[in-house]
């Protein structure tokens, strides 16, 4: 398959979106697009285009990927633009690993969005991708909310509307229509610019070393390694457990997390949430009880039953469990500390002019009137510009 490229001028897209220009650059774009490029997929061309960019001060970059079946989410399509080219990568039909150096070794900055899933899943596929710049990170830092979508960042930065007609498409299905690479090529076609953007804004409010400690996360390869010992902090209400319960659950998530790694299916194919509650909460000691669970499938019990039923006999269990309730109400001086902290911290948040959930959140508050310290907000940047003043609050 031929290389072919789509063309856009990123300077046209960074200049001020009023009504006329917006409509020139939009039409501008559609001309080059009436022939919309192939999908890279073949050694031959994936060198020419790994060549090209050699020479690249920023690339843009984003993925395609499935995770409906797989514990592991499958790497589906590959984006990249730089200067006025932007293109497809199939990684189903070309091994990338020829974009390795570029992508993870060059000095070339990489701009993503919401990059921690793309990562995850390039890392098996060409490593650790660095230096980074994440423009929902940085959106978040000036201001806007923090979990802001790329076409929503978009529409307030460059005044341009993105299709949402393909968001739920198969993207292992193959070949890929017209519109379908023409969408996906939307999604790193205004990254440079809204790169250019936001670093001007963190520059201008002092907040470009705060962005890097964020980033030093995402750049951190022990981020994206499977940890099935904390694999109970993802199931709500589990903190509020009695210790026994809660070594209970730890181990229960812990096995429930390795098989679902084993076997490369979600972990709720292995076992639903709810189940797992159940199962923590009743603690049943023989298979007869575990069968007795409301929504526990009979087919877990029948092949995990006894490794299930092994796992809690183990834990050292007392024989009379203690009562549970999971809506216990907050004693009412915690529950006063907790909406003093609150108060300082939607008041730095505002003196800011940023959400306050950038700065942290609502359980962050709760863990440190519990009488917590090793918090995100206590760390780095956040410490001096609000962990100090909610340890005065204290």
């Amino acid at each position: 398959m031929p290389l072919s490229w789509a063309w856009t001028d990123f300077s046209e897209l960074s200049a001020p979106a009023d009504s006329r220009h917006v409509a020139g650059a939009r039409a501008r774009r559609d001309r080059r697009l009436q022939s919309v490029p192939s999908v890279i997929a073949d050694p031959q061309s994936l060198a020419r285009l790994a060549a090209s960019l050699e020479s690249a001060h920023a690339l843009a970059l984003d993925t395609e990927f499935l995770r409906s079946s797989t514990y592991r989410a499958q790497l589906c399509l590959l984006q990249i633009a730089a200067a006025e080219q932007a293109v497809c990568v199939d990684p189903l039909g070309v091994d990338l690993m020829p974009l390795a150096p570029l992508l993870t070794a060059s000095k070339a900055l990489k701009v993503m969005h919401a990059a921690r899933q793309d990562i995850e899943v390039m890392l098996p596929a060409v490593g650790m991708v660095a230096p980074l710049f994440d423009t929902q990170v940085a959106a978040a830092l000036v201001g806007m909310p923090a979990q802001i979508g790329y076409a929503e960042l978009v529409r307030r930065v460059l005044g341009q509307e993105l299709s949402k007609s393909h968001t739920r498409t198969d993207w292992s299905a193959r070949p890929l229509s017209p519109a379908q690479i023409s969408y996906a090529l939307d999604d790193v076609r205004y990254l440079l610019p809204l790169h250019a953007h936001l670093a001007r804004e963190l520059e201008r409010l002092g907040r470009s070393a705060w962005l890097q400690e964020e980033l030093a996360q995402l750049s951190d390869r022990e981020t994206y390694e499977a940890r099935p010992a904390d694999a109970w902090r993802r199931v709500r209400g589990f903190a509020a457990l009695d210790t026994a319960r809660q070594r209970l659950a730890r181990e229960l998530a812990a096995w429930r997390e390795r098989r679902a790694i084993d076997r490369n299916r979600p972990r709720g194919w292995i076992l639903e949430d709810a189940a797992l509650r159940e199962i923590v909460l009743r603690a049943p000691r023989a298979i007869e009880e575990l069968a007795t669970i409301p929504g526990l499938p009979a087919g877990v019990v029948k092949h995990c039953g006894a490794e299930i039923v092994k796992i809690i006999r183990a834990a050292g269990l007392p024989d009379e469990l203690p009562r549970v309730n999971l809506r216990v109400r907050p004693e009412p001086a915690r529950d006063a500390l907790v909406r003093k902290l609150s108060a300082v911290h939607q008041a730095i948040a505002a003196e800011l002019a940023l959400q306050p959930e950038v700065l942290a959140t609502r359980r962050d508050l709760e863990r440190l009137a519990d009488g917590e310290r090793e918090l995100p907000v206590l760390r780095g940047w956040r410490r001096a510009i609000i962990g100090e003043r909610l340890i005065a609050a204290l």
